[in-house]
């Protein structure tokens, strides 16, 4: 638990991709943080998404442009421990990105997603719990978020106005998934 002012209804979901944090909106004070993996450069996104559906122990089918990519994968994954979705996923809207669990705990912190959001087995499975179908997800432009100041506290970037107001929040629209701006893998 943080200090996270926020003017977001508790149980909103905010991902700051910059930071690699993703909060779980406790109250306008107080959130719960997250430490994430994030998508790599080329492949990261901005805007606000609900959780469509919940799964656990979920089935892996990479997207098609994944496979032009990386044609090596898997067509498919049966769910379970070794499964790069990890524990549990949280789909968001209508896109193919989801908030899921991972079975390499080492990227968390990193830039290393095709843009999917993604925690340790442990932390995924408590934001499943307390995540609902229909919760809003909010997913900041790198450049909106802010790093405290050289010796300020950790928190300290997030007592400043709440980057995810109704008048800071990133536009999405009805867009889907071939927003993103996609790149050959390095």
């Amino acid at each position: 638990m943080v200090d996270y002012t926020s003017h977001q209804t508790p149980g909103t979901v905010i991902i700051d991709t910059k930071n690699t944090f993703l909060y779980f909106v406790l109250s306008d004070t107080q959130a719960l943080r997250y430490g994430i993996g994030v998508g790599r450069e080329g492949f990261t996104w901005s805007g606000e998404q609900t959780v469509a559906r919940k799964t656990e122990w979920p089935d892996w089918r990479p997207p098609a442009e994944m496979l032009v990519r990386q044609p090596y994968l898997p067509r498919f994954m049966a769910g379970g421990p070794g499964n790069p979705l990890g524990a549990r996923a949280m789909y968001l809207g209508e896109t193919e990105y989801r908030i899921h669990g991972t079975n390499t705990p080492e990227t968390i912190g990193k830039r290393v997603s095709s843009g999917c959001i993604r925690l340790t087995n442990e932390d995924v499975v408590d934001l499943y719990e307390r995540v609902k179908v229909g919760t809003k997800v909010i997913v900041l432009p790198a450049t909106a978020a802010r790093r405290p100041a050289q010796g300020a506290s950790p928190d300290a970037a997030f007592r400043s106005p709440d980057p995810a107001s109704p008048s800071n929040q990133p536009a999405l629209g009805n867009q889907r998934a071939d927003f993103v701006i996609w790149t050959e893998d390095r």
